[in-house]
């Protein structure tokens, strides 16, 4: 990830006065060209940017002297894997420069090329049925005859026969493609999120400077991602620290509309995994950005790379002025194929948003006829709409538009045979969908890719930092605001807090939260959630100080009590562990008010102790008069009565927190994807290292705990705990994972019976169903949730509850967490 520094010298001879003079540079590694100290074109093989234009016509007052600085990075567009595309960096790759040159660019010779290009693929392709194909061929075919290439004299005969065919013009029935340029830069992936920075500066400047060149140009910028995406908050934000200049250029295409920010959000982030509160504060943060920079909110959200969409989103984005949405992802789905390209989307309040996925199933188009056709032949709601989009660009690694996709779209503007063509904007896409939006349909509930499933799972250390940063943050917030209510001395630590989010609301990139990065991004990841950890617990200890200041003076309370808050909006009432007079930790048993706190002194002793009894075959039961449960040697639940109905929640013959490994071996997206085929491979994990044994014999609180090889070399602990009054039993599980291609599960087969199962999602739930009728169903054999899912029939139910994980299914009757 260095990159390395050219000076480089030229000297354009003299008799080259009146040429158009470029400076070539060909490298397999990434690069910009500065000049006068500011960077000024973004230089990517893959990206097709070889060149940088130094002239369009050299004139004698030009200098003809003079020294240019390319910065050459030692990765590609995909980063520095080798062999494939999703290849991890490779520490012995090297980067070459093939190719420096200074030349005379024949302008006239590359406008003939696009011509017949575009002649040859509307003969090709428009099909023997459609004259336009003949007439094209023919054309060309002229083309040829009339063309010397050893006399450029000839060259604008040729020209005009072109001309003659992309001048005769469309019905008014014909379909309008509005096109976009854009950009998608994932902000972080196959690099770290330092290259992203200098990814975003190549391709932004490049766009600048054919702005520059070709004032039709519009570009929709929002973020990154695996094919050209649009902006978002964030990468506005490293561009405005690191590339000043380039930043004040960007703010002048703003204000002429041609450089168009969308998105709303911080970053493109997961659609499904941050919580209620994260999404929030994504909008946020993105509209606050925007409306302070450029002056005005975004009113399409753009997320085109993200895997899946949830439920809750309508709302949140009608919350957040937002009324409109951008995606292609689910044209990637494996099983089913999506019946619409525009429609509403409702949300689970009855929220709707209009919703657009361009026809061409891509977001990195390159202006190509066949990528036009596609895109009306493709489109699904024919006869409804006369309109779509077409998102024109290198992405992923960046990249961006080029001259070439906007010479090649300029000729098929409006002529006959082909879509009419014209360079747009999202608000004049939408403008007009809204006017033809009267016989759209309506899609209700979540917007489900049937792919990448294995990314709610992927990465447990980056998922569960994620869900504990959250609720540090939400803890941090609460505290806060109630000690600034109840002490206006209190400073409220709003810009600390804002800079914590941020680093969260960056984790939480399509790219970095799902796992599906490189191991420098874990690190980092990783890293960023540590430092909230550290920032939050001192936030944390500076409010409590503030709210409960008279309570913690010694003389207010004795050495025996302790102080409890509750940062939640319910009362609680709860076992809990405190330091003792001797150092050893005791228990004891609190309520605590709603968003309040007690004093904890003399041990509460509750209404009937945990008991805790092993029996001869060695299986463990304990019971605290709310539940009572049986558990055999392996720590698998036998039995798990609610008391008050005498109600059995385990089936017979069944066993309950069993653990399950699985084959995880994909077609190809290792870290994404997680097939219906592994479900065929289960294996139950039966080696037993060491057996059930009673850790805690009962009152306030019993468990037992027990390990088991897991595969080859992995290895499980977990503790089981039962608490007073609780009606619910905690497993405490702590794994050693050293296996490759393995996927394991927990499993709790229940006694209950329902068609659905019920799922937490982002302020809200979600039911699905457990069986598979249709294609649409058994396509959902993996899911993902928050902190719960359940399953209940009448007057009784089973939940499974966790703090740090996403992926679960509930198929028949066994709810299952993958982890």
């Amino acid at each position: 990830w260095e990159t390395c520094w050219f000076k480089v010298e030229l000297s354009i001879p003299p008799a080259w006065a009146g040429r158009e003079v470029h400076f070539v540079w060909e490298s397999d590694g990434e690069g910009m060209v500065w000049r006068d100290g500011q960077p000024v074109q973004g230089l990517t093989r893959e990206g097709e940017k070889t060149s940088y234009i130094l002239t369009r016509s050299l004139k004698e007052s030009e200098p003809h002297s003079l020294t240019l600085y390319v910065e050459l990075a030692c990765n590609g567009l995909f980063g520095a894997g080798q062999g494939s595309m999703i290849a991890p960096p490779d520490p012995d790759r090297r980067v070459t420069l093939s190719k420096a040159e200074l030349v005379v660019f024949n302008r006239d010779v590359y406008e003939l090329l696009v011509d017949l290009e575009i002649l040859l693929d509307m003969a090709q392709l428009l099909g023997e049925e459609n004259q336009r194909s003949f007439q094209a061929l023919y054309t060309a075919n002229q083309m040829v005859n009339v063309c010397d290439v050893t006399d450029p004299s000839t060259f604008p005969a040729a020209r005009d026969l072109a001309a003659a065919i992309f001048s005769q013009r469309n019905g008014e029935s014909q379909h309008t493609i509005h096109a976009m340029g854009h950009c998608h830069i994932d902000s972080a992936w196959l690099w770290p999120y330092e290259e992203t920075i200098r990814k975003c500066a190549r391709s932004w400047v490049t766009v600048v400077h054919l702005m520059e060149h070709n004032p039709e140009l519009t570009f929709a910028c929002s973020q990154l991602g695996l094919i050209p995406v649009p902006w978002q908050a964030q990468q506005f934000q490293w561009v405005r620290s690191c590339y000043p200049g380039l930043y004040a250029r960007i703010q002048d295409f703003v204000a002429k509309g041609q450089f168009i920010p969308v998105g709303g959000t911080w970053v493109e982030m997961d659609g499904n995994l941050p919580s209620g509160e994260s999404m929030v504060r994504q909008f946020l943060q993105g509209q606050r950005f925007f409306q302070e920079q450029f002056g005005r909110i975004c009113s399409e959200f753009w997320l085109p790379d993200t895997f899946g969409y949830s439920a809750q989103l309508p709302q949140l984005m009608r919350g957040s002025g937002i009324q409109r949405f951008l995606t292609q992802k689910l044209s990637w789905n494996l099983v089913n194929s999506f019946p619409h390209h525009t429609f509403f989307w409702e949300g689970i309040d009855g929220s709707q948003v209009l919703t657009h996925f361009p026809p061409g199933d891509s977001y990195g188009m390159q202006g190509r006829v066949a990528e036009m056709l596609k895109t009306v032949k493709n489109n699904k709601d024919k006869g409804r709409v006369n309109h779509s989009a077409f998102l024109f660009g290198f992405g992923d690694g960046g990249g961006g538009p080029t001259q070439k996709m906007l010479d090649r779209m300029k000729r098929m503007r409006d002529t006959d045979g082909l879509p009419r063509v014209q360079i747009s904007t999202p608000d004049q896409l939408f403008s007009v969908l809204e006017k033809e939006s009267s016989q759209l349909c309506t899609w209700v509930g979540e917007l489900f890719l049937e792919l990448h499933n294995g990314t709610y799972t992927t990465q447990a250390q980056i998922k569960k930092g994620n869900r504990e940063c959250e609720r540090i943050l939400h803890d941090v917030e609460v505290l806060s605001s109630l000690a600034v209510a109840q002490d206006t001395a209190f400073q409220y630590p709003a810009s600390q807090l804002q800079q914590l989010w941020r680093l969260l609301l960056l984790n939480q990139f399509h790219d970095v939260l799902p796992g599906s990065c490189i191991q420098l991004v874990v690190e980092d990841a990783l890293q960023y959630y540590t430092e909230i950890r550290r920032a939050g617990a001192q936030l944390q200890e500076e409010a409590v100080q503030s709210l409960c200041r008279d309570l913690l003076l010694p003389q207010a309370c004795s050495t025996h009590s302790t102080l409890v808050l509750n940062t939640l909006s319910w009362e609680r009432t709860e076992v809990i562990a405190r330091p003792g007079p001797d150092g050893a930790e005791t228990l004891a048993l609190v309520t605590v008010p709603s968003m309040g706190y007690a004093l904890v002194q003399e041990p509460f002793v509750p209404p009937q102790p945990v008991a805790v009894r092993k029996q001869e075959d060695g299986s463990i039961t304990m019971d605290n008069g709310v539940i009572a449960v049986c558990l055999d040697t392996m720590g698998r639940l036998t039995s798990l009565q609610l008391l008050d109905s005498g109600r059995e929640s385990v089936p017979d013959g069944c066993y309950a927190n069993q653990f399950a490994l699985f084959d995880d071996v994909p077609l190809y997206w290792d870290a994404w994807d997680v097939m219906d085929y592994h479900l065929e491979t289960r294996k139950p994990v039966t080696t037993l290292l060491k057996p059930l044994e009673i850790t805690l014999a009962g009152g306030l609180r019993g468990s037992v705990s027990f390990s088991l090889q897991v595969g080859k070399s992995s290895t499980l602990t977990q503790e089981i705990i039962l608490d007073a009054m609780c009606p619910y039993l905690r497993f405490l599980t702590q794994v050693e994972w050293k296996e490759a291609h393995k996927f394991l599960k927990v499993e709790f087969p229940v006694q209950v019976r329902s068609t659905n199962a019920t799922y937490e999602i982002h302020f809200g739930h979600l039911q699905r169903p457990t069986h598979w009728n249709t294609s649409w169903d058994w396509a959902r054999f993996e899911v993902w949730a928050h902190k719960w899912l359940d399953l209940s029939e009448h007057g009784f139910g089973v939940a499974l509850l966790n703090d740090c994980k996403y992926g679960a299914s509930a198929h028949r009757n066994v709810l299952s967490l993958s982890l």
